[in-house]
């Protein structure tokens, strides 16, 4: 009898583990889906654990309310946290398109959950404190609570995200709910009321779940040639973002994390306007740093230039850069630039990059996504052009994608005021990128008799750009604020700018 008391309470101990472990699997899934959706992950990911802390505290309150059957209602439960749970991402990526209050269904489902999740702990509890002494009770509730929540936490980003994906992993989760529900009702099928009901329930749940997971590449698929109404010819999941590549008639077009990065018919103007008045006008061209820029764009543009001796480039994603190198079509935009021989890639974040590195430069490219949350906006922060001028040449000169000065202007003047903190010499520049409108760059110098106007060198065969960055720097009266802040680490004011101008549009 007391072994069959203790197989009983540590069966229940281990499902509070499996609840904790999937119960922040479905917030981080949540959290995931909302800013590769919606941008902004620091916002969405504070709403979302705020909104999810608040449901299980709604759950645990009504949980006193369930006086009768309350081994039943706990697997009834735990029934339902797998399929809400693991469907969850399969609802938002269907209905992205398709609903006007995505944000309402995202918060419903993150809602409900936690309210199921914040129900289930203290019915385990009432359940068993007549069979466990309560001071043991409590600290083996929690301990195992904690240890679950911790290994959730270690798996999603290191495992789950790269292996799985998000629609797989709230799917494979949603299995393991369903599975302690099958085991439970079968193991205490003595203990409850209409065992075979249960039992048929969680199967009948656990068998959609698994043919949901076998086809949600295809249900992905679907999705996102909805989102993007275009030919999805590739996608991969990195730790850092979701990679999408589409195909039409005329083009290919690169997405970041639902952001357009580029469009092959026109990327050409972006890059030769980036990359080719920096270089013409730097009194050296022998060590340039790249900053971002991981398709190697970038860098096709400046392997034109025969007095180059070494490109060093740090990205954060290994698996952009490892795409770009080996991808067939990916690798044909940039020329296969990645297998130059001059070419070196770092990938690692750039803010720390630039805090180990000794090497000097005398021409940075910084090609950053634009600052769209607080992990990016700290590139554009004072604090960062500080620790550039550790790379930096006494002539080396400085270029940065700076967004647009049409549809953000703020964002775009905050960036340029930033950078003249720490440059002793500035001057900002735009063009017309078909793609994406009027786009912004700031260019700088802490040698105060260079003229950026002036051509040294230059080369053939460019589309776009004439070797004439006069005319690229004069700014029309919708383009131009002047009452803005600098960016700085402590106040990422550039983030509230950005999000401000762009959430208009």
């Amino acid at each position: 009898m007391g072994k069959k008391k203790l197989n009983f309470e540590y069966l229940l101990l281990f499902a509070v583990f499996i609840i904790a472990t999937c119960g922040l699997i479905y917030e981080l899934v949540a959290g995931t889906l909302a800013s590769y959706l919606l941008g902004d992950s620091v916002k969405q990911f504070s709403f979302i654990i705020g909104v999810y802390l608040f449901s299980m505290g709604i759950g645990s309150y009504f949980s006193k309310f369930i006086k009768s059957n309350q081994l039943n209602t706990f697997i009834e439960i735990e029934i339902l946290v797998g399929v809400i749970g693991g469907l969850s991402s399969v609802i938002l990526f269907v209905l992205f398109e398709k609903v006007d209050y995505f944000q309402f269904v995202l918060y419903l489902l993150v809602f409900i959950t936690g309210c199921l999740v914040g129900l289930e702990i203290p019915l385990l509890m009432n359940i068993l404190k007549d069979r466990v002494a309560f001071s043991d009770l409590v600290s083996n509730v929690f301990t195992f609570d904690y240890i679950g929540a911790l290994l959730a936490s270690v798996l999603f980003p290191l495992v789950l995200i790269p292996q799985l994906g998000v629609m797989k992993t709230s799917l494979f989760f949603g299995m393991i709910n369903m599975g302690i529900a099958i085991v439970l009702s079968f193991v205490l099928a003595n203990e409850i009321k209409k065992p075979f009901l249960l039992k048929a329930k969680s199967i009948l749940c656990f068998i959609i779940l698994l043919m949901v997971f076998v086809f949600s590449d295809r249900i992905l698929s679907y999705s996102e040639e909805k989102l993007y109404g275009e030919n999805i010819v590739f996608t991969h999941t990195t730790p850092y973002q979701r990679i999408v590549l589409t195909h039409t008639k005329n083009d290919y077009k690169l997405y970041l994390n639902n952001n357009l990065q580029f469009c092959s018919t026109d990327e050409y103007r972006y890059h030769e306007a980036l990359v080719h008045p920096v270089m013409e006008c730097a009194p050296s061209v022998n060590k340039v740093l790249v900053l971002g820029g991981g398709d190697g764009l970038a860098i096709r543009e400046i392997l034109k230039y025969k007095e180059v001796d070494s490109i060093t480039l740090v990205d954060l994603d290994e698996k952009m850069t490892s795409m770009f190198t080996v991808n067939p079509i990916l690798k044909n935009f940039n020329k296969n630039s990645f297998s130059d021989p001059k070419v070196k890639v770092f990938n690692q974040d750039a803010f720390l990059w630039l805090k180990q590195t000794r090497k000097k430069f005398d021409v940075v490219i910084v090609d950053f996504p634009d600052p769209s949350n607080y992990s990016l906006g700290k590139l554009y922060s004072q604090k960062f052009y500080e620790r550039l001028q550790d790379v930096l040449n006494p002539d080396a000169v400085v270029v940065v994608q700076t967004t647009s000065p049409y549809f953000a202007p703020k964002s775009f003047w905050c960036i340029n005021k930033t950078i003249g903190q720490s440059f002793v010499k500035k001057d900002a520049y735009h063009v017309y990128v078909p793609s994406f409108g009027e786009w912004g760059y700031s260019i700088a110098s802490n040698d105060l008799t260079l003229d950026f106007n002036h051509v040294r060198r230059k080369v053939d065969g460019l589309r776009f750009y004439g070797h004439k960055f006069s005319k690229l720097n004069h700014f029309s009266k919708d383009m131009i604020v002047k009452d803005v802040e600098v960016n700085r680490l402590d106040n990422q004011v550039l983030v509230r700018y950005f999000d401000e101008e762009w959430g208009k549009l």
